[in-house]
């Protein structure tokens, strides 16, 4: 008898439709039933020796709450005997105009095992299904936004590191890292079988991202980098093991049924009893063309727009034409940036790492990035690249011709009798919160309220000397030890100058936008030990955009 291994996860919904994600311990059929008499069922497929599945449901009604339940080969799985938490459910979109509420952070360290020390801190999704588990018709996020860091390949808990070590032993590299496929899987298994993070992803649909800690820290911060891991033995069943289950555990929920439909790869993996190989390839081919891939993706709920956009693995190293994003990645989201003008009313832009950050960061970033160009020479380009690696400087503001045509760009989806009413760009990885307002330069810049709004963690510590760092990064006088920087490095002023108008907020966070119409508003709220060891989330700051 086939059983339930991991999930369900609800992944993609729109007015009639959804898909759930599922783990089967055998091959079998893996169904959806509702009482109103939507579903769907699929074939499991193999991905090393694991069995997996992405189920269609189909038939649900606009504007309606379907309780649902999971059969693999006709046999109930889902609820689970006994569960302490409500039905989950799907719930489905009735037009353009209702409220839509999405909730956002990144960087999450799974629980610790029972009876260990959390060193960090209430974790804010398990808070956050604590909540709502708790009164099953209060306000729930529409769309949960993981952006990025949702396993750390390199930065394993004490429990797996003793599963690891009891495996194959930590005397041969990577050590206590993950080193394959199935590493990778328990990664996933002790994160997601998290019995409140189970039933919040059963329940409320979400969309995904990597960052470094996916894969391993710094993941293709320079050319320089990539060289020497590829020099390295471990790291190529690291890199496709990592894009492997990436495209098998976050990518594969992201993509619409349309979407899924035309996708070769899952064709091809579903065709064969085994499509290891064939995932396999995709992976090297990944790694060495990033270009052959685009992990961005589009989502749209009613009016408004969301792009997830891939700032890892599209990038271009090449120090003297350094890019964000590979050629075709940057036209694909002007593309979807300023299709049907006017078809929206806000435009969130959800990528790991922060586009404006603290002006010291950012003009250290730039600096940095000029050194090891060569603006300066061959020593200072040496010294760059080490400070680049010690230093995390790889960012947006790294990229600084990558950072300009992001200003221009949203400059013009946000200018004119069409521009939506805010430009969001959603981030996380720098384990605080920060809201920040741009102003351009030349011209009065767009008609469109334009923020950078930033959260992180939500469930990671946060070390005094972050805290320090970047609250003395937004000072008056790290602004202008940044402006130092740039002066050093040559660099030209951005298009835009910004300040920050709300924060740093430091904790175990999420960050909610609440939009209807052309009204928007934000809210933070951190997961805060109580009295009786109780974790809550507490709002912290609540505020109209638009």
């Amino acid at each position: 008898m086939a059983g339930l291994r991991l999930g369900p996860l609800l992944r993609y919904v729109d007015g009639s439709a959804a898909t759930i994600w599922v783990e089967a311990s055998r091959p079998c059929t893996a169904e959806v039933r509702c009482p109103d008499g939507a579903g769907g069922k699929t074939r499991t497929f193999q991905i090393a020796g694991h069995h997996y599945a992405l189920i269609p449901v189909t038939g649900l009604t606009p504007g309606t709450t379907s309780t649902y339940e999971v059969l693999l080969d006709g046999a109930q799985v889902w609820p689970l005997p006994d569960s302490r938490f409500p039905p989950s459910v799907i719930h489905t979109p009735v037009d353009d105009h209702e409220t839509v509420r999405v909730s956002f952070g990144s960087c999450r360290w799974a629980a610790p095992a029972a009876g260990e020390e959390d060193p960090g801190g209430p974790d804010a999704l398990d808070t956050l299904a604590a909540r709502i588990a708790a009164d099953p018709e209060s306000e729930r996020p529409d769309v949960l936004l993981l952006l990025g860091d949702q396993v750390y390949a390199d930065e394993v808990s004490k429990a797996t590191r003793r599963w690891l070590e009891a495996r194959r032993g930590l005397n041969e590299p990577p050590g206590a890292e993950v080193a394959d496929y199935e590493e990778y899987t328990h990664l996933y298994y002790e994160s997601w079988l998290d019995p409140e993070i189970r039933w919040l992803l059963s329940t409320v649909p979400s969309c995904m991202i990597f960052d470094d800690h996916d894969v391993i820290d710094d993941w293709n911060t320079s050319e320089a980098w990539v060289a020497d891991m590829r020099a390295t033995p471990w790291w190529r069943e690291r890199i496709l093991s990592g894009l492997m289950s990436y495209w098998v555990h976050q990518h594969l929920g992201n993509l619409p049924p349309e979407a899924l439909a035309e996708d070769p790869l899952y064709e091809a993996v579903r065709a064969t009893p085994d499509g290891t190989d064939a995932l396999r390839t995709f992976a090297a081919r990944a790694d060495t063309d990033p270009a052959s891939v685009r992990w961005s993706y589009r989502r749209d709920f009613g009016r408004t727009r969301l792009l997830m956009v891939d700032s890892r693995a599209a990038r271009v190293l090449d120090e003297k034409n350094r890019s964000m994003l590979d050629p075709a990645q940057e036209a694909w989201l002007r593309e979807q940036v300023l299709e049907e003008p006017g078809s929206y009313d806000h435009l969130l832009i959800g990528t790991s790492l922060p586009w404006l950050l603290p002006n010291l960061v950012h003009d250290a970033e730039g600096w940095n990035a000029a050194l090891c160009r060569g603006e300066r020479g061959e020593r200072w380009a040496r010294f760059g690249e080490k400070l680049r690696r010690a230093a995390d400087l790889e960012h947006w503001a790294a990229f600084p011709t990558s950072f300009d045509a992001l200003a221009e760009l949203i400059a013009e989806a946000g200018s004119g009798p069409q521009a939506p009413a805010t430009v969001c760009v959603l981030s996380g990885d720098v384990h605080h919160a920060y809201i920040a307002e741009p102003v351009w330069r030349e011209g009065p810049g767009p008609d469109a309220r334009v923020l950078q709004l930033t959260c992180s963690p939500v469930h990671n510590s946060i070390p005094l000397s972050i805290r320090i760092g970047f609250r003395f990064g937004w000072s008056g006088v790290g602004r202008a030890i940044g402006r130092r920087f740039a002066r050093h490095g040559r660099l030209g002023r951005p298009p835009v100058d910004w300040r920050k108008t709300g924060g740093p907020w430091f904790g175990n966070q999420l960050m909610t936008l609440t939009l209807r119409g052309r009204s928007a508003r934000l809210r933070l709220d951190q997961a805060r030990q109580e009295r009786g060891g109780t974790a809550r989330l507490r709002t912290i700051v609540e505020s109209e955009l638009s």
